[in-house]
């Protein structure tokens, strides 16, 4: 038996069933905004690949669902589970020549618009994990409050704080980098 088209909720509760091609679909949907919050939390493809990986396989092996939140909701809180424990687990084991991309030895031939990337890239590296989670899904994703606060599992409030820090902590970094302190 295979799957057709459905909600989420449909395709989730199918998967559960047993149905053939349900999760699939669950993947499809969701992976690319997956990959694009994992990504902007550990600044690495390669790490992004893994834990959206790690993300979707646990998801498909559990069944942990209890329907009090979206199906979306649900996959993105595993996914930044799994970011954090890969960023909480290199602090602990730092690996030799991690260094941020906008270190020195970049040539001055890169354009202005691929630099800023870099730095915004590098200044998002230094923050707080908690902060750089929340500053990614309300700000450079674009999720409401709200959503981010189901995903972190944390009250609005505390999302607005760590959005506020995270922020202006990178405005100092930002600044630091363009005036060469950093």
């Amino acid at each position: 038996m295979t799957t057709s088209i459905g909600s989420d909720r449909e395709l989730l509760a199918d998967h559960l069933a047993g149905v053939t091609g349900a999760f699939d679909e669950l993947f499809r949907r969701y992976r690319d905004r997956l990959w694009a919050v994992a990504f902007r939390i550990l600044g690495d493809r390669a790490d992004a690949e893994d834990a959206v990986q790690e993300a979707f396989l646990a998801a498909l092996r559990t069944r942990s669902y209890r329907g009090d939140a979206e199906v979306g909701t649900w996959l993105h809180r595993i996914l930044v589970n799994k970011c954090m424990n890969r960023v909480h687990r290199a602090r602990r084991h730092p690996v030799a020549g991690d260094e941020p991309l906008d270190g020195p030895g970049r040539g001055p031939d890169l354009s202005t618009a691929v630099t800023s990337r870099v730095a915004l890239d590098g200044a998002l590296a230094l923050l707080a994990p908690e902060q750089r989670a929340a500053v990614v899904l309300v700000d450079a994703l674009g999720y409401p409050v709200a959503e981010a606060a189901a995903i972190l599992e944390i009250p609005s409030g505390t999302v607005k704080s760590r959005s506020a820090r995270g922020r202006a902590r990178l405005v100092e970094l930002l600044t630091d980098a363009r005036e060469g302190r950093r």
